[in-house]
């Protein structure tokens, strides 16, 4: 069994997660990236060991572990030289005592960002391609209006609201020690203090980054959502001050989500901004 080391990167979308890859990618030592394909097989291969499937009572715990530790060790085994492995997935807080029990020192990195502008973020892109019926809708019901499309990803198994869900029972669940919490905010405004501390909580030296010359874009994966830009990163690391695009009622309604800026009730570790007006 592979020596390296696992973290994983989660959290909100348009939160920074794959700015902190592109940043993170910097380090030789490290290979991370946009979403992987791994968070799927997991659930794949839990599925066929689980009740009503034909094959689950003979599989026995045990082979259970090993089949799906083995899966991270075959997936990444081109990245052999690579002492740290960084998957990222939104489902990943979701299945934090499967990871504990899988990797005891591992850590997940969750990426957050006022609910309100994560909205705005995506309904930007939405209307940057208005030529594309992007899949992130179902149907015209779904798209008609901001509210419809707000309320759409909202929803607990939609793009913004299952990993909402998922964090905040990370956030507060047996495993929260596991967890680091980090601004978007912060990370633009301040990211070698960041990393810094990113560093330290995965427990590994620090490496000099290149915050004014960062490299990301998955363009294919992006037409194929029909959400051009989705992952693409501005070489400077700097946070972009604008105007909301949402209407206010619906901003507001949505300002209000940031659970994480509450540190009672929870062993987790929260790297935020200060507070202030958005």
């Amino acid at each position: 069994m592979s020596d390296r080391k696992f973290h994983f990167i989660s959290g909100l979308p348009r939160s920074g997660s794959t700015l902190l890859a592109a940043l993170l990618l910097q380090n030789p030592r490290f290979h991370t990236g946009m979403t992987s394909p791994v968070g799927a097989l997991f659930s794949g291969m839990l599925g066929q060991f689980s009740a009503g499937s034909e094959f689950g009572p003979v599989i026995s715990r045990e082979q259970r572990r090993r089949l799906l530790r083995g899966l991270f060790d075959s997936f990444y085994a081109e990245q052999a030289e690579q002492d740290v492995i960084l998957d990222t997935n939104r489902m990943w807080c979701a299945k934090l005592p499967a990871l504990v029990d899988l990797f005891p020192d591992t850590k997940i990195i969750a990426c957050v960002r006022n609910v309100a502008w994560v909205m705005d973020s995506i309904e930007r892109l939405y209307r940057a391609n208005p030529y594309e019926h992007t899949k992130l809708f179902i149907d015209e019901v779904e798209r008609n209006t901001v509210y419809s499309r707000v309320d759409t990803l909202a929803q607990r198994n939609r793009l913004v609201g299952f990993p909402w869900a998922a964090l905040k029972e990370a956030y507060f669940g047996e495993h929260a020690k596991a967890l680091l919490v980090v601004d978007y905010d912060l990370l633009t405004q301040a990211p070698e203090k960041v990393l810094r501390l990113v560093y330290d909580f995965i427990g590994e030296p620090w490496f000099a980054h290149d915050f004014e010359h960062v490299e990301y874009d998955a363009p294919e994966f992006d037409q194929a959502l029909g959400l051009s830009g989705l992952h693409r990163v501005r070489p400077k690391v700097a946070l972009e001050a604008r105007r909301t695009i949402l209407p206010p009622d619906l901003f507001e309604q949505y300002s209000k989500l940031s659970f994480w800026q509450d540190g009672a009730g929870s062993a987790a570790q929260v790297i935020r901004a200060r507070s202030k007006a958005e």
